[in-house]
C-alpha cells in the first residue's frame, strides 16, 4: 500500500493566490486555512517575536490575526492591498495595544535622543554595518539574542520601521501603509531607528571580538 507525504494534498493550495484560498476559507475548507497559515505564519511571528520580545505575545498576536481572517472579523479587502501586509498591520495594532499595557507600569524616565544629522546617523549605520554584516544574518548566529534586546530597546515607533525594512524587505511605501504614516515620517523613523540600533551593535562588538 502506497501512503502519500502528510502535505501532499495542500500542494495545490501553495499555488493559488491569497484571495482564492480566503474565498475557500469562507466556504468552509478547512484545508485552505491550513495552506494560507502555513505560508504567512513564519514571517508574521518572526515580526510579532521581534516587536514585542515575547514568544507567548507574539503566538498570541498571529492567533489572533488569523482567528480574525477565519471569523471574517478583520474585513479584509483584497482591492486595498496584499494580505501579508495586511497581516503585519494587524499584528502591529495589536503590539501597540501591549504597548499601551506595559506604559501603564512605572518606568524610568527615558532621557530625549539628541537631534542628530541625517548623515551621521546613516555613518553610523554603516558602520555598525561594517562591523557586523546584515541584521538578518546577525539572527542567524551566535549574537541573535543581544540583537534582539537591541532591538527590544528602541522605541516601538522606530523598532516597526526597522523590522520591516531590515528583516522583511519591505519599501518605504510598503511600510507606510503598514504604519499609517507618510513617506517623510518613514524615513525619519527607519534612519534614526537604524543609527540607534547600530550604537547598541556597535556596544557588542568588545565581547564577540575577544
Amino acid at each position: 500500500m502506497t501512503t502519500s507525504r502528510p502535505d501532499a494534498k495542500y500542494a495545490d493550495k501553495a499555488q493559488q493566490s491569497d484571495s482564492d484560498l480566503l474565498r475557500q476559507i469562507h466556504a468552509g475548507k478547512a484545508d485552505a486555512f491550513t495552506a494560507l497559515y502555513r505560508r504567512h505564519q513564519g514571517p508574521l511571528y518572526r515580526f510579532a517575536l521581534l516587536r514585542c520580545g515575547s514568544s507567548d505575545a507574539a503566538a498570541d498576536i498571529v492567533q489572533e490575526a488569523f482567528m480574525g481572517l477565519l471569523n471574517g472579523r478583520l474585513n479584509y479587502d483584497p482591492l486595498r492591498g496584499q494580505l501579508q501586509h495586511f497581516l503585519f498591520g494587524v499584528a502591529r495594532n495589536l503590539a501597540l495595544k501591549l504597548d499601551e499595557a506595559r506604559r501603564r507600569q512605572p518606568a524610568a524616565p527615558v532621557a530625549p535622543e539628541p537631534h542628530d544629522d541625517e548623515a551621521e546617523l546613516e555613518q553610523a549605520m554603516e558602520a555598525a554595518c561594517e562591523a557586523f554584516g546584515p541584521l538578518a544574518r546577525l539572527l542567524d548566529n551566535e549574537t541573535a539574542e543581544e540583537v534582539r534586546r537591541a532591538l527590544a530597546l528602541l522605541p516601538p515607533h522606530y523598532r516597526d520601521p526597522v523590522i520591516l525594512y531590515e528583516l522583511h524587505d519591505m519599501s518605504y511605501q510598503e511600510i507606510a501603509d503598514i504604519c499609517q504614516v507618510d513617506l517623510g515620517t518613514v524615513r525619519s523613523r527607519l534612519s534614526r531607528g537604524r543609527a540607534a540600533l547600530a550604537k547598541r551593535l556597535h556596544a557588542l562588538r568588545p565581547a564577540h571580538l575577544a
